[in-house]
């Protein structure tokens, strides 16, 4: 039972954060709220039918505003708490937190003054709730909301929509399937014509939500009694019907107390001849306690839904939080660590760009295996090593002395001709991946959920990371040039060594194999003349001699420097890649 009371407590303390948080029945919300998840008990009846009479019986206090027409404008929300024997009875309201309310009086005059100050005077109604928790030995764990009478006609001052206005704001609260629903009916008046079983019928069919209250047993017409309605034969519901009699008009008139009034009541039922023998189960302290048990029950069976939508309504707010951000610390230390932090959350984002696990990174690898490899294959490396270019090259080099081994000097001007066209791609790489970093910049800071809810943090930070990046991109400029410079600059001694054997090697392909190929004889049909001419030949043997003698000036000068040009050029498009 204590588990089952400090249950109903913890079911109070959180309706009391819902009403804080905007979250009450009654709320016109296309999503399921968690006020809608906790039963609770709804009063349902029309103008003058003795619900405030029922609350203030089972409360054991004189707490509610009384008046003809619509008194209850506003939805209260009564949460009982049951003390231990001996301890002082008082209230507190949620809207004045920290003061305790000892004379009930003043209790109803602060209920006044509070819906008038959203309703204002013109008896308006409002869904706004008025949260009200009431400690006392006297009563039981129990939560229940008293709703504004149902009624038919608006009255002057008030608008010609109040009546739908009262029957749909009691309606969404009567209709969520955790509402246990309290009707409270005249019994002086016939129950088909009850506005509160009328409603209830409507949202609850099978009547297994549905408690009927019987009010005003003492004021029937002599002769007549309302058995056929408790006994469940006029209008049967799943939970039983509970008789209650009211303190009259002169009782209320003569402040008699209550526990005299529960008093009274015991006698009526205990000493009538018609419902003597349901006196067990009639009055208000009954009612409390039965009505206290369902509670209980119902929040028994409602635990793992209610602990499921809990769970996920902090997952959903705990993600709502981290978009909209976590609050903001005032001082300047704990400041400037949040923006750290944000500058942290950035930094990850633009890693995994360039490192993998987002897209970005491969437009950069694509720079140079792409764009700079098809940039180079451009470059009119031919042109310049044509032979014509070559040789007025080598030629300007040498000036007016001629080289004696190798064009040393043309060698590194072609190379270093040919090397300065690299300068060019080697820029429009930087500056392609100097654009593919702005543009991960930008994607990194909209992609980073923490800075979302900072702007001018947004801003700062892409104007920061845009000036880094220019600085970057001169120095990655300057660096790539360096190189291109490095490279024009640098002839590795093994060239030189490599170069007289290679242009030996064609000075001899021009003179020994050229020279001894023409001194053997060619196979073929040509082979037999020469026999006479051999023959015919030998007057003339010492000229012949004399032209062998002279034979190594056949090979102009002009021919062997065009040769060493086309074994430099091959060897100058080996070195460059072509």
């Amino acid at each position: 039972m204590a588990t089952m009371e400090s249950l109903i407590g913890l079911v109070n303390r959180i309706q009391r954060a819902c009403t804080v948080l905007g979250d009450y029945g009654g709320a016109d919300g296309a999503l399921p709220t968690l006020w809608e998840a906790l039963p609770s008990v709804a009063v349902v009846g029309g103008q003058s039918s003795g619900k405030s009479s029922v609350l203030e019986s089972i409360v054991g206090r004189d707490f509610l505003p009384r008046g003809s027409g619509i008194v209850t404008r506003r939805p209260l929300v009564l949460q009982l708490h049951q003390t231990e024997e001996g301890q002082e009875e008082y209230a507190e309201f949620l809207h004045l937190r920290n003061r305790k309310f000892t004379d009930f009086s003043l209790v109803r005059r602060e209920i006044q003054d509070e819906t008038d100050r959203v309703t204002g005077r013109r008896k308006q109604i409002s869904p706004v709730p008025i949260q009200l928790s009431i400690y006392s030995p006297n009563v039981v764990n129990l939560t229940m909301i008293d709703l504004p009478g149902l009624t038919k006609v608006a009255v002057e001052g008030q608008p010609e929509s109040i009546v739908s206005d009262i029957e749909n704001m009691v309606r969404s609260y009567v209709e969520k399937p955790n509402s246990i629903i309290l009707a409270i009916s005249p019994a002086n008046q016939d129950i088909a014509t009850s506005d509160a079983i009328k409603l209830a019928r409507e949202v609850d069919p099978t009547g297994e939500r549905t408690f009927g209250v019987l009010t005003k047993l003492d004021l029937m017409d002599k002769g007549t009694n309302a058995l056929d309605v408790l006994e469940g034969r006029s209008y049967r519901l799943q939970q039983p019907w509970v008789g209650i009699v009211n303190r009259s008009q002169a009782d209320i008139n003569k402040n008699v107390d209550m526990i005299a009034a529960r008093r009274n009541e015991r006698e009526y039922f205990e000493t009538s001849t018609d419902y003597s023998h349901l006196a067990s189960k009639m009055g208000s302290e009954y009612l409390a306690k039965l009505l206290s048990k369902h509670l209980e029950s119902v929040i028994r069976s409602r635990i793992p839904s209610i602990t499921s939508l809990i769970n996920k309504t902090i997952d959903e707010l705990e993600k709502e939080m981290d978009q909209i951000g976590r609050p903001v610390a005032v001082d300047p230390g704990a400041q400037l660590y949040t923006i750290l932090e944000l500058c942290r959350a950035f930094d990850r984002v633009f890693k995994e760009h360039l490192d993998g696990g987002r897209a970005g990174g491969d437009r950069i690898y694509g720079v140079f295996d792409n764009q700079l490899p098809a940039a180079l294959k451009k470059l009119p490396i031919d042109r310049h090593l044509s032979l014509q270019n070559v040789r007025k090259v080598v030629s300007e080099a040498d000036g007016y002395q001629p080289h004696l081994i190798a064009p040393e000097q043309g060698y590194r001007r072609l190379i270093e001709g040919a090397l300065s066209f690299f300068r060019g791609p080697a820029e429009a790489s930087v500056d392609a991946v100097h654009f593919v970093l702005k543009e991960l910049v930008r994607k990194s800071i909209g992609e980073t959920q923490e800075l979302r809810r900072f702007p001018s943090l947004q801003a700062e930070l892409a104007a920061a990371s845009y000036e880094a990046l220019e600085r970057f991109r001169e120095d990655g400029r300057k660096t790539a040039l360096r190189l291109v410079d490095m490279e024009a600059s640098y002839l590795t001694v093994e060239f030189f060594r490599k170069l007289p054997q290679e242009m030996g090697n064609l000075q001899g392909y021009g003179q020994g194999p050229r020279s001894k190929s023409r001194s053997q004889p060619r196979p073929g049909p040509r082979s037999q003349p020469k026999a006479k001419v051999t023959a015919k030949a030998k007057p003339k043997v010492k000229p012949k001699a004399k032209v062998t003698a002279k034979a190594k000036p056949k090979v102009k000068p002009k021919d062997q420097r065009k040769r060493r040009l086309l074994l430099l050029i091959d060897i100058l498009r080996g070195i460059s890649g072509g």
